[in-house]
C-alpha cells in the first residue's frame, strides 16, 4: 500500500507514520506534506493508495486541495477539529482518526479501507458543503402599518433602498414600508442569489430589473419595476459593477 501522509504539525505525522508502519509494514509513505500548497502539486502528479488528511494545515482547510486536484483517492481524515466537523465527515462515510491518534483506532480505520477500497469514491464538494455553517436568510418581514401589522414575504420584495435617514422596501406590487434596520444591517439577511447592493442606497431583487443601460465609467443603470422615486439612484456604483454583472451572468 503507497500513502501520503498531508499533517503539519510534525510529531503528528512521526507518529501516524510510525504507528502504520507497525500495524502494516508493507505500507511505503511517499510524501508527508504540510499545507495545501504542497500537497496540491504534489498529488496532481503521484497517484497514491490511501490519503491521510489533517483537516486544518498552515494555509487552511485541507479540503481546498481538491477544489484544483480531481482526487478519487480514499482518504482517512486525521484531526482534532469539532464535533460539526465530525458529523459532516460521517455524514460522508469517510474514516476519521481523532488526535492524539491510538494504535486500535488506525488499525479499525485501515481494516474499513481494506474492506471498502473497491467501493470507494469520495463527494468532496459534498463534503465541504456539509463543513460549511448553513446561512438561514429572511424569508419575511413583519411591518405594522398604524394599528395593523401585516406580513411581507421576501419573494414580493422589488427592493429595499434608505433615503431620508430611513430604510425601506417597495413591494412588486408598488406598497412601500417603513423598516426598522439599516441597509448594512439588512443585506447579510438577504439570499444573494436573489438580492444585490448596487450601491450605498439600494438592494434589489434580480425580478425587479427591467432594463440594465450602460453608464459613464463602466457603470450600470438600472430600470426597475417598480420605478423608484429617484431614477438617479439606482446606478450600480463603480467598485460594485464588476460583481454585479458576475451576478446576472451566474
Amino acid at each position: 500500500m503507497k500513502a501520503v501522509i498531508i499533517e503539519d504539525e510534525a510529531v503528528a505525522a512521526q507518529r501516524l507514520e510510525r504507528l502504520l508502519l507497525e500495524i502494516a509494514p508493507d505500507t511505503e509513505v511517499l510524501a508527508t506534506l504540510g499545507s495545501v500548497k504542497t500537497a496540491a502539486q504534489w498529488l496532481r502528479t503521484h497517484p497514491a493508495d490511501l490519503i491521510f488528511l489533517d483537516i486544518q494545515l498552515s494555509d487552511g482547510l485541507s479540503f481546498s486541495i481538491f477544489e484544483s486536484v480531481p482526487v478519487s483517492t480514499p482518504v482517512i481524515l486525521t484531526t482534532a477539529y469539532d464535533q460539526y466537523a465530525i458529523k459532516a465527515f460521517e455524514l460522508n462515510s469517510i474514516a476519521y482518526l481523532l488526535k492524539p491518534i491510538r494504535r486500535s483506532a488506525l488499525e479499525e480505520a485501515l481494516n474499513k479501507y481494506q474492506s471498502l477500497r473497491t467501493a470507494f469514491a469520495i463527494d468532496f464538494n459534498a463534503l465541504q458543503e456539509a463543513m460549511q455553517p448553513r446561512q438561514h436568510y429572511r424569508e419575511r418581514f413583519l411591518i405594522q402599518v398604524g394599528e395593523v401589522f401585516r406580513k411581507v414575504e421576501t419573494t414580493e420584495v422589488a427592493y429595499f433602498f434608505s433615503a431620508h435617514k430611513s430604510t425601506f422596501l417597495r413591494t412588486q406590487a408598488g406598497k412601500t414600508y417603513d423598516l426598522d434596520l439599516s441597509l448594512d444591517r439588512l443585506e447579510p439577511n438577504l439570499d444573494p442569489t436573489r438580492f444585490f447592493r448596487i450601491n450605498r442606497k439600494y438592494i434589489v431583487s434580480m425580478r425587479a430589473i427591467d432594463q440594465m443601460i450602460a453608464w459613464s465609467r463602466s457603470r450600470v443603470k438600472l430600470k426597475l419595476s417598480p420605478p423608484p422615486d429617484e431614477e438617479q439612484d439606482t446606478i450600480v456604483s463603480i467598485d460594485r459593477a464588476g460583481d454585479f454583472k458576475a451576478w446576472m451572468d451566474h
